[in-house]
């Protein structure tokens, strides 16, 4: 197992465009639900995210979570991301701790994610499988909308 224990997890209000490469880069090389993000939507995201926590090897970033929360009843983790060569060695556990730990997370009553594959890494720290609260709406793009007249004109026929 390698030794991490200089790898540093920083909290980040804003991250700089090197910073939001070495993330596209990053979810590139280990998440394939997010390979295709740019580093000017990642920039939206983290502006919208509160705590964004980072995981740096000296100047590399080699881990990154973020969470949006109303500071008291729910809470949403999102984009919690390892790189491959440094997965094993319990850093994803320590990101998402560290995301929890922060005080807008710390008083939460319920702290959900979402996840494909990894169901197991979060139920080792304590979350649940919860399939009472699954539920998605898929936001279609402007033009693929019906007009509103379109839509008014079908009720009831």
């Amino acid at each position: 197992m390698m030794d991490c224990r200089h790898v540093q997890f920083r909290y980040a209000d804003t991250l700089s465009a090197e910073d939001l490469r070495q993330l596209q880069g990053l979810f590139q090389r280990a998440a394939f639900w997010a390979r295709d993000r740019t580093p000017e939507d990642l920039a939206i995201a983290v502006t919208h995210s509160h705590p964004v926590v980072t995981a740096w090897d000296g100047s590399t970033l080699i881990g990154f979570a973020r969470a949006t929360s109303d500071g008291i009843y729910r809470a949403t983790i999102w984009d919690v991301v390892i790189d491959p060569d440094y997965q094993g060695a319990g850093l994803g556990r320590k990101l998402v701790q560290t995301v929890m730990g922060h005080p807008h997370m710390s008083r939460v009553e319920r702290v959900y994610l979402m996840t494909s594959l990894q169901q197991s890494f979060y139920q080792r720290i304590g979350f649940e499988v919860n399939s009472t609260t699954t539920m998605v709406y898929y936001n279609q793009p402007m033009e693929a909308t019906p007009s509103l007249a379109t839509a008014e004109g079908s009720v009831g026929q």
